[in-house]
């Protein structure tokens, strides 16, 4: 079912560590799933882009083998974190955009986004330049957050601010993670045997005290948060929690979908 969405706005996650545990944990767990999908060769080079707090970098590296990795993401605060995973590794970061990406064409045997495409401003840019920096008969992929199909893993706070008259901002390009959307994207940059995937994943938390503390740091949610009354404050919380539920073991137990799609660079 689609979903109406409040006005796009753009968005910066700026702090490495509370990324981690908010988005990071998430990241690996579809990230994994991707990979299984993708099934990429060993000893590849990488172009990450968006690579954040390198959390999906890591897993080029332990699950690929990658011979070296590049990473490029708008935020300094989040680069010096990934930086602290990467002292001796294969690993390039550089800030800058997705839609720019300062490296030159053919440069590279494999470019990704991990849960990236929904905050570049101009999708299809950014697909031109992945496959423009990858060599012919490279691979150009994205896995993204169904946003629109409630795929996001806090959803369930999304929708209950909504209920409340309180909705947070939606990603500048929300849009762009529907799988018909996305291979669109990559059958109009020319890509070829484009082929899209849905990922499924679960996250269990121990309790609702520690759901409640990670979720609210989330940039798109926290200041939507910090704006409420008291009661409304209390309200949401409540409701909340009992949208989620708990186990007998007082544990939450949560879902996410994302879409993934694959193609590449025409000529090899």
């Amino acid at each position: 079912m689609q979903r109406s969405q409040p006005e796009p706005t753009q968005i910066r996650f700026d702090d490495g560590a509370a990324y981690e545990q908010f988005m990071g944990v998430w990241s690996r767990l579809a990230g994994e799933r991707f990979l299984d999908w993708l099934a990429p060769a060993a000893h590849l080079h990488w172009a990450d882009v968006g690579c954040g707090n390198g959390a999906f970098t890591a897993l080029l590296l332990e699950r690929c083998k990658a011979s070296e990795v590049e990473g490029i993401d708008p935020s300094a605060e989040q680069l010096a974190f990934a930086r602290t995973r990467f002292a001796n590794a294969p690993v390039r970061l550089c800030q800058g955009d997705a839609m720019a990406l300062p490296w030159a064409d053919a440069s590279f045997d494999a470019a990704t986004m991990a849960l990236v495409i929904f905050f570049v401003p101009e999708p299809a840019r950014g697909v031109a330049e992945m496959a423009r920096v990858v060599r012919p008969g490279g691979s150009v992929s994205t896995y993204a957050w169904d946003i629109p199909g409630g795929g996001f893993p806090y959803a369930v706070l999304q929708e209950e601010m909504a209920a409340i008259d309180s909705p947070p901002a939606w990603p500048v390009s929300a849009g762009a993670s529907r799988i018909d959307a996305l291979q669109a994207l990559w059958h109009d940059a020319g890509l070829v045997d484009v082929e899209t995937h849905r990922i499924v994943v679960e996250r269990t938390f121990p309790d609702f005290e520690t759901y409640w503390a990670i979720a609210r740091t989330g940039p798109r949610l926290s200041s939507a948060i910090g704006a409420m009354s008291a009661d409304k404050h209390q309200r949401f919380r409540e409701r909340v929690r009992e949208r989620l539920g708990e186990d007998a073991q007082g544990r939450i137990v949560c879902h996410a979908t994302a879409n993934a799609v694959r193609g590449r660079a025409a000529g090899g």
